[in-house]
């Protein structure tokens, strides 16, 4: 049974730092590549962060990018993101997510997901 359970949300104040885990479980972790995605309150899910199943490849999205870093430790068959200088508008649920492949060319894309955790809660007070 594939399952995905993530950790580490909370309450921090802006400029403050978390690192979240997904720990998974069904299938070799190291076969396919991993991402963490968020959803704000009343917002779309979008992408945060990707990373290869090798590790070879990482992608951010914009707001991402210089604050977070994700990274993977295949013999836990964890994915982490570790997401510093937070910002309220960091403010959101956090999920993880299973792609299909090792890599993908959209790891932004949703699409390309098929397993997914229920999420943790991220809330960045001013």
């Amino acid at each position: 049974q594939v399952q995905l359970v993530e950790s580490g949300g909370g309450l921090v104040q802006a400029g403050d730092s978390l690192r979240l885990s997904c720990v998974a479980s069904g299938r070799t972790f190291s076969n396919y590549a991993m991402a963490w995605f968020r959803q704000a309150p009343q917002k779309e899910r979008t992408f945060v962060a990707a990373i290869s199943g090798g590790t070879s490849f990482t992608a951010y999205s914009d707001s991402a990018k210089g604050r977070f870093t994700i990274s993977r430790d295949n013999s836990k068959s964890t994915v982490y993101l570790q997401m510093n200088s937070l910002k309220p508008e960091d403010t959101a649920v956090y999920h993880c997510a299973r792609s299909t492949t090792n890599w993908t060319n959209r790891p932004h894309n949703q699409d390309d997901y098929n397993d997914w955790g229920q999420g943790t809660q991220v809330t960045v007070s001013s």
